[in-house]
């Protein structure tokens, strides 16, 4: 027996299919879209076909963007010869907050995980060795996540720049500020240990 209309249960079923959105939160949102003025829903609607039409990756860093650069890119206050590699997006405007970075992002999109079929392939590899191959990065620093794939990707990529001559580093990870010593798992307090700082 069908409870909803057809195309209720469709919109929510798209929403359903969206990262983190199970089959009741895809239901209220389907229900709150229904409940918004013919304006505010074609304003959503258009929302979502103008981000579809108008933003892409930036031809050398990989970044969303809708100009021809992106910003970071086409900044000339930054620093070029530095390269911060980043496996999503989002990542970058983690990065950004911090207001301490000044150099410029790669984007992955993505990180070799053999269990859900992505390889190096499928990943933004092949753009970042074309950019350091050009001979004026200095540095490249491996920002992927700390587990098992972000590693894994961090060690692959650093073996194929090895051979450019370019200073390869890793983020230091440790114990968050506001956290206790007792709650810190052993491979984090070793990754604290390994990234010490003189004071």
């Amino acid at each position: 027996m069908q409870y909803f209309p057809a195309a209720l249960q469709n919109l929510a079923d798209q929403f359903a299919r969206l990262p983190g959105i199970g089959g009741k939160t895809a239901q209220r949102l389907a229900f709150h879209v229904l409940s918004l003025p013919d304006e505010d829903a074609q304003e959503f609607a258009d929302a979502i076909l103008e981000a579809k039409r108008t933003v892409h990756t930036c031809p050398e860093c990989q970044n969303l963007t809708d100009r021809e650069l992106c910003p970071i890119c086409d900044d000339d206050t930054r620093d070029h010869g530095i390269i911060c590699v980043v496996a999503d997006p989002k990542d970058v405007i983690a990065m950004e907050r911090s207001r301490e970075y000044r150099g410029v992002y790669h984007v992955l999109h993505g990180v070799i995980s053999p269990l859900n079929h992505v390889t190096q392939d499928d990943i933004k590899i092949k753009e970042l060795l074309t950019r350091v191959g050009r001979g004026t990065v200095r540095e490249v620093i491996m920002a992927t996540n700390p587990d098992t794939e972000g590693e894994a990707t961090a060690m692959y990529i650093s073996r194929l720049l090895r051979p450019m001559e370019v200073k390869v580093t890793r983020l230091a990870y440790g114990v968050p500020v506001g956290s206790q010593l007792e709650y810190a798992d052993e491979v984090t307090l070793s990754r604290a240990l390994e990234g010490r700082q003189e004071m």
